[in-house]
């Protein structure tokens, strides 16, 4: 289950040099580019949909995965794209209002499974979509109907010098902050903040139930109260998580502009003893990073799940506009950097289920790809995974002899997001 734990330290995330590169891998022979088949999608929309109906999928002319990878032809209830696909690609796709917040539901408000076709001939697709989401800023005024345990305070549009996006920012605090104004609280930072706390918001319509582990973790007398600061995902997550693309620019966003305001109008307890930053997937980098190179600010991290297979190889497929090598080498940054000196960072880090690294005696390192169980509900899975990730770190102990738990992780959404 994704229940945050507060954390003074966690179980370690080790790195030294890396002593082995993957061979490399031979060129395929030449072989005939497969035929163009043209592939039509008819899309049959609620009445009141206002403005464009946008067409997002895996396809590198849609992005990949761009919210309004393309618009859609027609008005009314009547919306059509035409592609050239080549036969046999297997395409996933998605239906947006031109932004993942407004992506297409079902009659029970819960973000669609990603559509999955294999071409085979010209074809016609018909599918009748039942709407959209809200825009989040009526379910940001709906505080009541978030069934959040605590209280939330939301941000919205919070805009960086040094960021390209505004985001929306919310900030959770524990039961008791207002009856105890002499008590002074932790923070942990959180990636990915539209998920975790209001499953109207989130990306697929299950929240990560931070609130509630929070709650319960405290209750136990297992953490002390805290507060949850949690940064709204933008269009460019993908790049703002990743430590070898806008991940410095992200620290900065933390540190020189969110971090300041948090602790001007909340009654934080600071510096890196009580500082902390929690991520899964795109997010466990960034929380890799933060504590790698602004220890200063950030004293432990939660890495889960995290993207260390990141390499040039897959930016080039996922990042568009971003540039790679006419070769994009496949082989893991962070290996790259391991070999290059990278030592593990002073603070330490749990990192769990995933992708992860995992430290040698020789002085390697390995970066672990291991599949988790399908699940059709992919937040549900990782509440679920999240509590076999917390019982992997109990009795971890901060660098002041203190014994601490902490927990939580992103679900990747089903396929725009990088995982």
């Amino acid at each position: 289950m994704i229940k945050p734990i507060l954390l003074a330290a966690i179980a370690l995330l080790v790195l030294t040099a890396c002593s082995e590169q993957p061979a490399p891998i031979a060129p395929a022979a030449n072989t005939a580019a497969p035929p163009l088949r043209t592939l039509t999608l008819h899309a049959q929309v609620p009445t009141d949909t206002a403005g464009v109906v946008y067409l997002s999928g895996n396809l590198p002319a849609l992005g990949p995965w761009k919210a309004d990878g393309l618009a859609m032809t027609g008005t009314g209830r009547e919306r059509e794209a035409r592609l050239q696909i080549a036969e046999g690609q297997v395409f996933e796709y998605k239906f947006t209002l031109g932004s993942w917040p407004r992506e297409a539901v079902d009659e029970n408000q819960r973000a669609l499974p990603n559509q999955r076709l294999i071409v085979a001939g010209d074809q016609q697709i018909d599918i009748r979509l039942a709407g959209f989401k809200r825009d989040p800023a009526e379910y940001m005024a709906d505080l009541a109907g978030s069934g959040v345990k605590g209280t939330l305070v939301y941000w919205p549009d919070f805009a960086s010098r040094h960021l390209a996006y505004a985001r929306n920012v919310s900030i959770w605090l524990p039961p008791g902050y207002a009856e105890h104004p002499e008590q002074r609280y932790r923070v942990l930072y959180m990636s990915d903040g539209q998920n975790l706390f209001d499953p109207r918001i989130a990306n697929t319509g299950t929240d990560w139930g931070v609130d509630e582990a929070m709650l319960s973790l405290s209750e136990s007398g297992e953490i002390e109260p805290a507060i949850v600061v949690a940064a709204w995902s933008s269009p460019a997550r993908g790049p703002e998580y990743s430590p070898w693309h806008d991940a410095p620019n992200y620290a900065r966003f933390l540190i020189e502009e969110l971090m300041p305001r948090v602790n001007a109008e909340f009654r934080t307890l600071t510096g890196p003893a009580n500082t902390f930053h929690m991520g899964s997937s795109m997010g466990g980098l960034l929380s890799f990073y933060l504590v790698t190179r602004h220890p200063q600010q950030f004293g432990g991290c939660g890495c889960l799940s995290s993207h260390f297979p990141l390499s040039e190889a897959v930016v080039a497929d996922n990042f568009p506009g971003y540039a790679t090598a006419a070769t994009p080498d496949p082989t893991p940054y962070v290996l790259r950097d391991i070999a290059a000196g990278l030592q593990r960072p002073a603070a330490t880090c749990s990192q769990s289920a995933g992708d992860t690294i995992d430290h040698h005696d020789d002085g390697g390192a390995v970066v672990h790809h291991r599949d988790l169980p399908p699940d059709p509900d992919t937040d549900r899975a990782v509440r679920a995974r999240h509590d076999a990730a917390v019982g992997d770190h109990v009795g971890v102990h901060d660098r002041r002899g203190r014994r601490c738990r902490f927990e939580p992780e992103a679900g990747r959404r089903s396929g725009p997001e990088l995982h």
